[in-house]
C-alpha cells in the first residue's frame, strides 16, 4: 500500500494541472482544437484511475473546458464521485463542476439526493453552505420535494451563515415545488426579524420576489416591513422594501397614506440615486392609488418632478434615462406637472444617445395638447432634417404621425396644416420605409374628415405632377399609392381632372402594386372626364382621351404582374366600348343635322335618353367607411367551411426529371431573338457622353474634379439663360406648414392685447382659444361584422414561460390535500360517469317533489332536537358555573387585523344557525375527532 501511494504521488508530480492547461491553450492558439483534443484524451485517462485527487484535478480541467463551450456531460458519474469525497478541497471541485454542467433535467440528479441530504445535515457549516450553493443551480422538482424539509430545518440553525443561504435556497424550492410555500411561510416571516442583518436582508429579498405574482398574500407583513423601512440603513434592502410597498399599495390604499411621509423624507435625505429613483416610483404608485382623499398630493408630485429634473440634467446617461422613464409614469396621471418641463424634454432630443432620444419622443407623445401641437411637430421636423441614421429618422416620422393621429385626431384644429405636414414628410430625402405609413394616414384623414377632401385632393394632384415632371425621385413611392387612390376616389373634388389624368399617364417605373392602383384610378378619372365632355357634346375630346389611354394601357398589359395585367385588360375593354359608343353617337349626331325632324323621331329612344358616363360611373358608386383594425378577424366562419383544407390537392412531386422546370414568366410573350452586337456610331458615342456628363453634373453624390484656374471662365462672362420648366420654380425660405404657425401666433398676440384691456377674474384654459373655433367633424364609427364588438381582446396575456406563475397561491386558505380521496370513492372511467350523469338528470326531475316534502319533515325533527339540547346545556352550565369556551381565531385573521389597523367587528349570527352548526358538528366524524384529539369550535369562521 505504501508503495502504491508513493507511486501515485510521483505520477501526480508529472500530471498537468489547471494552470498548465490554461498556459498550453494560450501557447497553441493556431492549433487550439488539436491541443484540446489531446488534453481530453489525457483527462479521460486520469478519470480511469482510483485516486480521487487525480480525478478531482481532471474534473477541474473539465470545468474550465466547459466554460469554453465544450460538452462535458459524459463525465457526470465522475463528477458525482468527486462530490462524495470526504476532503473538503476535493468536494468543492466536484460541486463546482456540478453547478456548471448539471441542469434541472439531468438524469443523474436522482443519484445525488441522499448525498446532498447528508451534506445539509453536516456539522461543518461550509460543507452545508457548499451544498446549498451548488443545489440552487440545478434543483429539480423531485429534489425540491425530497429536500424541502431538510432545508426548512436549516432556517433554525444557530449559524447565520447557514440561515442566510437556507433562506435564499427556499425561493428556488418554491419555484420548483410550490406546495412547500404554505408550511414554510411562518418560518420565513420569523427571519424578517432575525438579529443578523444578512439573514434579514435575504428574507426581504425572498419575500419581495414571491410578491411578484400574488402580493395580496404578503399584506400581513406590512407592519414588519414598515418598521424595517424606518429603521434600516441598508440602501439595497430599502430598495426591495419600497418596491414591495409599491405593489401592496393598490391592494390597501390606507397603507399609502402612511407611506407618503417616510418616502418624502427619504427623497429629501438620500444621496443614493438608485434609492431616490425607487422612492419616486413608489410615490407615483401611491398617489395613483390614493388620488381621492389626498389633498396635498400636488406638493409630492412637484417634489418628484423636481428630483427627476436633477436626474435628467445629470451627465450620467443611465440616470438621465431613468429620469425620463419615471417622468413618463407621472405624465399619465399629472400631465400638467410634466408639461412645464417641455424645454428639458426637447433638449434631450439633441442627446448623442439614441435610446435617450427615443425616450424623450415617448414623453412628447403625452405632452401634446391643442395649444402646443404645431410647435412640437415643427421642432421635430427641424430635428429630423439634422438627424442621422435611417432607423432614428424613421422612428421620428412614425412618432410625428402618432402624435397627430392619437384619439382620432383629437388635438388637430387645422387639418390643412396636417395634410401639408404629411406632404412635406413625404418629400424628405431619406429611406422610404415609412412611406406606407404616410400613405395610410393621408387616406384615413380624407375618409374620416369630409371637409378636408377638397384641399387634400388638390395637394395629391400636385404631388403626382411633381413626381412625373422631375427626373429624380423626390417623393416616397408608397405615397403615390395614396395620391392616386385619393384622386380617383374623390375625383369630383379635382379642379383640373384632365391635367391630373395626363400626369398619371406619365408615371415612371413604380412598384407593380402601385401601378395597379394607378390603372384602376385612371379609369375613375376617365369616367368623370367623359361625363363633363359628354354633357357638352365634345365627342372628339373623348375619342382623343380614349386613344391616349389605349396607348398607355397596351404597355401595361405586357407587365409581368398578374394584377396589373388584369386591370389593364379590363380597362382596355371598357375604354373600347366607350370609344365605339361615342363614335356611333358622333356619327348619328352629324347625320341628324342633315335629316328631318321625322327621321330623328324614328331613332331609338335609348340612344338619346341616357349618358354613357352614367353607366361608367355606376361601376365606382358608393362611399367607403372606416374599417375597424380587427374586423377581418371577427368575421364568423360559415358552417361547413374548413380553412385548413386544400381547395385543390397538391401535385405530387415526381422523382424523375422528365418534365423541365418552367422558369419563364407564363404571362409574358417570349421573344427569342439572336442578339447581334453592333458598334455604335460617332454620333451615338457623342450623345452618350453628353448624357453621362449631364447626369454626373446633376448628381449631388458624384465627386467632381477641380479644373485649372486658367481654363475656367470668369464668373462675369457666364451668360444668364432662362429655364423652361414645366413646374414653376419657387424658392421658399420656410416650409409651407409654417404659415399656419404664424396665423396661430397672430391669434395669440391679439388675444393678449385684448386681455390687457379687459381684466379677467378667472384664467382661461390652455386650449380655450382652440375650442372657440368651429369644430371639424371627424368620423369615429368603424365598420364591423354583425354581432362583433371592439371590446373583444385577441391577445393572450398569460405568459406561459413565466417562472412565477406557480406561486399564485392564496395563503389565506386552509391547507387541504386534494390528492387524498375517501376510501369509499370508486374510480371509474369517464365514459361510465357521463352515462350516469344522463341517468341522474332524468331521475332528479322526477324526484323533485318528493325531496321537498322530505326536507320539511327533516327541519321539523331538527328543531325539536335542538330545543332539547339547548335546555339541557343551559342546565349543565348553571350547575358547573363555567362559561362556554370561545373558539380561537386563526392566525390569518390576526394578520389581517394588524394590516388594517382596525379591529374587525364580529358578526353575530342568529341562534337557530348556531344551534344547527353544533348539531352537525356532533353528528359528523365524531370518532375521528376523538382519536386525533381535535376539538371543533362552536362558531364558523368567515
Amino acid at each position: 500500500m505504501a508503495l502504491k501511494k508513493v507511486k501515485g504521488n510521483i505520477e501526480r508530480m508529472f500530471d498537468k494541472n489547471l494552470t498548465d492547461l490554461v498556459r498550453g491553450i494560450r501557447n497553441n492558439k493556431e492549433n487550439e482544437a488539436k491541443y484540446i483534443s489531446e488534453c481530453m484524451e489525457g483527462i479521460k485517462q486520469e478519470l480511469r484511475q482510483d485516486n480521487l485527487s487525480v480525478k478531482s484535478n481532471a474534473i477541474a480541467k473539465l470545468t474550465y473546458l466547459q466554460m469554453l463551450g465544450y460538452d462535458v456531460s459524459w463525465a457526470g458519474f465522475n463528477i458525482i464521485e468527486v462530490m462524495s469525497s470526504s476532503k473538503f478541497t476535493l468536494k468543492r471541485i466536484g460541486y463546482l463542476a456540478a453547478s456548471q454542467s448539471f441542469h434541472c433535467d439531468s438524469e443523474l440528479l436522482m443519484l445525488t439526493t441522499n448525498m446532498i441530504r447528508k451534506e445539509l445535515n453536516s456539522q461543518n457549516q461550509y460543507e452545508s453552505g457548499l451544498a446549498l450553493t451548488s443545489l440552487s443551480c440545478y434543483i429539480s422538482t423531485d429534489l425540491a420535494r425530497d429536500l424541502s424539509n431538510d432545508i426548512l430545518t436549516l432556517l433554525s440553525s444557530t449559524k447565520p451563515y447557514i440561515r442566510k443561504k437556507a433562506v435564499l435556497m427556499m425561493y428556488k424550492v418554491f419555484l420548483k415545488y410550490p406546495e412547500a410555500l404554505r408550511p414554510a411561510f411562518p418560518r420565513l416571516k420569523e427571519k424578517l426579524e432575525d438579529p443578523d442583518p444578512g439573514v434579514q436582508s435575504a428574507a426581504v429579498n425572498v419575500v419581495c420576489e414571491l410578491a411578484r405574482k400574488n402580493p395580496k398574500n404578503y399584506l400581513s407583513l406590512a407592519p414588519v416591513f414598515f418598521k424595517l423601512m424606518t429603521t434600516s440603513t441598508n440602501n439595497w434592502m430599502l430598495i426591495k422594501i419600497i418596491k414591495l410597498f409599491g405593489a401592496l399599495t393598490p391592494l390597501e390604499p390606507r397603507l399609502g397614506k402612511k407611506l407618503i411621509e417616510p418616502l418624502t423624507n427619504l427623497i429629501h435625505s438620500t444621496s443614493a440615486m438608485s434609492l431616490l429613483y425607487e422612492c419616486i416610483n413608489t410615490v407615483i404608485a401611491v398617489l395613483i392609488s390614493i388620488s381621492s382623499g389626498m389633498p396635498n398630493h400636488a406638493a409630492s408630485i412637484q417634489l418628484c418632478v423636481q428630483k427627476l429634473r436633477i436626474l435628467i440634467e445629470d451627465s450620467d446617461q443611465n440616470l438621465k434615462y431613468l429620469g425620463l422613464l419615471a417622468m413618463s409614469k407621472i405624465l399619465k396621471t399629472h400631465p400638467k406637472s410634466v408639461q412645464a418641463h417641455k424645454d428639458l424634454i426637447l433638449q434631450c432630443m439633441e442627446d448623442k444617445d439614441e435610446s435617450i432620444r427615443l425616450r424623450a419622443l415617448d414623453l412628447l407623445y403625452g405632452m401634446v395638447s391643442k395649444k402646443n401641437l404645431m410647435e412640437i411637430v415643427k421642432k421635430l421636423m427641424v430635428h429630423m432634417d439634422k438627424a442621422e441614421g435611417t432607423v432614428y429618422r424613421d422612428e421620428l416620422l412614425s412618432k410625428i404621425i402618432l402624435i397627430c393621429s392619437q384619439n382620432n385626431y383629437q388635438f388637430i384644429t387645422n387639418f390643412e396644416w396636417y395634410i401639408t405636414v404629411l406632404v412635406e414628410l413625404a418629400q424628405m430625402e431619406f429611406g422610404s420605409k415609412q412611406g406606407h405609413v404616410i400613405g395610410a394616414q393621408l387616406m384615413d384623414v380624407c375618409i374620416r374628415v369630409q371637409a378636408i377632401r377638397s384641399f387634400a385632393v388638390t395637394e395629391m394632384a400636385q404631388v403626382l405632377e411633381i413626381y412625373t415632371s422631375t427626373t429624380q425621385f423626390t417623393i416616397m413611392q408608397e405615397v403615390l399609392y395614396a395620391a392616386a387612390w385619393l384622386c380617383g376616389e374623390f375625383v369630383s373634388e379635382l379642379k383640373k381632372p384632365e391635367q391630373t389624368l395626363e400626369a398619371m399617364l406619365k408615371y415612371k417605373f413604380v412598384p407593380q402594386h402601385i401601378e395597379s392602383v394607378f390603372l384602376q384610378n385612371i379609369l375613375k378619372i376617365f369616367a368623370h372626364i367623359v361625363r363633363t365632355y359628354e354633357i357638352d357634346n365634345r365627342y372628339d375630346d373623348i375619342i382623343r382621351v380614349c386613344e391616349s389611354l389605349t396607348d398607355k394601357l397596351n404597355d401595361s398589359v405586357k407587365s409581368g404582374e398578374l394584377e396589373v395585367q388584369e386591370r389593364a385588360s379590363t380597362s382596355l375593354i371598357v375604354i373600347g366600348i366607350v370609344q365605339e359608343e361615342i363614335t356611333a353617337r358622333k356619327s348619328s349626331s352629324s347625320n341628324n343635322i342633315m335629316e328631318t325632324d321625322s327621321s330623328m323621331e324614328s331613332k331609338p329612344i335609348n340612344e338619346q335618353s341616357y349618358l354613357i358616363s352614367d353607366e361608367l360611373l355606376s361601376l365606382f358608386s358608393g362611399e367607403l367607411n372606416p374599417v375597424a383594425p380587427k374586423a377581418q378577424k371577427k368575421v364568423p366562419i360559415p358552417d361547413g367551411l374548413d380553412l385548413d383544407a386544400w381547395i385543390n390537392e397538391p401535385i405530387e412531386e415526381s422523382d424523375t426529371d422528365s418534365e423541365p422546370e418552367m422558369t419563364e414568366n407564363l404571362f409574358v410573350k417570349s421573344e427569342r431573338r439572336s442578339i447581334v452586337y453592333q458598334e455604335p456610331t460617332e454620333e451615338e458615342m457623342k450623345k452618350s457622353r453628353e448624357v453621362r456628363k449631364y447626369e454626373q453634373q446633376n448628381n449631388p453624390h458624384y465627386l467632381k474634379g477641380v479644373g485649372n484656374g486658367a481654363a475656367e471662365e470668369a464668373v462675369e462672362n457666364i451668360p444668364v439663360t432662362e429655364l423652361n420648366l414645366n413646374v414653376p420654380l419657387k424658392v421658399l425660405r420656410q416650409k409651407r406648414s409654417d404659415k399656419y404657425l404664424n396665423v396661430n401666433a397672430d391669434k395669440k398676440s391679439s388675444k393678449k392685447k385684448k386681455s390687457k384691456k379687459k381684466k379677467h377674474k378667472s384664467e382661461s384654459s390652455s386650449d380655450g382659444m382652440f375650442d372657440k373655433e368651429p369644430a371639424i367633424e371627424v368620423r369615429r364609427d368603424m365598420e364591423l361584422p354583425e354581432g362583433a364588438t371592439l371590446s373583444d381582446s385577441d391577445s393572450d396575456h398569460a405568459a406561459k414561460d413565466d417562472p412565477h406563475r406557480a406561486l399564485d397561491i392564496d395563503l389565506h386558505l386552509p391547507i387541504y390535500d386534494y390528492t387524498q380521496k375517501p376510501d369509499n370513492e370508486v374510480k371509474e372511467p369517464k365514459a361510465k360517469k357521463e352515462k350516469e350523469k344522463k341517468h341522474t338528470r332524468k331521475k332528479v326531475e322526477k324526484e323533485n317533489l318528493t325531496e321537498q316534502t322530505e326536507k320539511l319533515k327533516r327541519k321539523n325533527r331538527e328543531n325539536e332536537t335542538e330545543n332539547k339540547e339547548k335546555s339541557s346545556k343551559k342546565k349543565s352550565e348553571k350547575l358547573k358555573g363555567k362559561k362556554p369556551k370561545q373558539p380561537k381565531e386563526s392566525n390569518l385573521l390576526e394578520l389581517d387585523e394588524e394590516i388594517g389597523g382596525v379591529k374587525k367587528e364580529k358578526k353575530e349570527k342568529s341562534k337557530d344557525k348556531k344551534e344547527k352548526v353544533k348539531v352537525k358538528s356532533k353528528k359528523s366524524s365524531s370518532d375521528y375527532e376523538e382519536a386525533v384529539g381535535i376539538s371543533t369550535p362552536s362558531k364558523e369562521f368567515q
